[in-house]
């Protein structure tokens, strides 16, 4: 494998696993043990960590070592304005471009997301997670807007901010309020389902600073 090719391969490793909050922020990720992880070398691994700290992703230590980007009140606040202003305008573009497979193809996210919960598949989880506010994006059908949001590397809320932070607590309430929101869009309603997920970002961020 080249090594550009080894390098994107480490960074979307690395990337998918911060946005999903499966590296607790504040944590150091090591050259030799990702090399020996995703069997690259560590030029590689090098290259993809730089890359993500040039995308705000991780940080400088004051002795170096590239460490996952903390969330601090004020980037919460920050992520939670950003998702709410891409994910809201993408419902409210969507309109009548919505499709019965664009609500289908949510309806399978929100199985999915409740089968990982079921099995104790957390990682899973918070993927499709991801997967269901990458499809609301989607269904705008904006394709300015969907590199908007991937150029932003918005993360998920659900780890607390301290060195205690674990898997997200909140599934239960994250699965309701994502049917919400496929419900009012499958009733023409998108107004309603624009409430649910102005209330679904505002409740991650508080729930994240407790």
């Amino acid at each position: 494998m080249k090594a550009e090719s080894q390098s994107g391969k480490v960074y979307e490793v690395l990337r998918n696993k911060i946005l999903a909050n499966q590296v607790i922020p504040g944590s150091r990720l090591k050259e030799d043990d990702w090399a020996a992880r995703a069997e690259v070398s560590r030029v590689s691994v090098r290259e993809a960590l730089n890359r993500l700290l040039g995308e705000g992703l991780l940080e400088k230590g004051g002795k170096g070592g590239y460490f996952v980007k903390s969330m601090t009140e004020d980037r919460l606040r920050e992520v939670r304005e950003v998702r709410e202003l891409l994910e809201i305008g993408a419902l409210r573009l969507a309109g009548s471009r919505l499709t019965a497979e664009d609500i289908a193809s949510l309806e399978v996210l929100c199985e999915d997301f409740s089968a990982m919960v079921a099995n104790g598949y957390w990682s899973g989880a918070c993927e499709a997670d991801i997967r269901f506010h990458e499809t609301l994006i989607g269904i705008s059908r904006n394709s300015k807007l969907r590199l908007l949001y991937e150029l932003s590397n918005i993360p998920l809320f659900h780890l607390k901010r301290g060195p205690q932070a674990s898997q997200m607590d909140d599934y239960e309430e994250t699965d309701r309020e994502h049917r919400e929101i496929v419900r009012w869009l499958k009733a023409g309603k998108p107004a309603r389902a624009q409430e649910v997920l102005s209330r679904h970002l505002h409740r991650g961020e508080m729930a994240a600073k407790e």
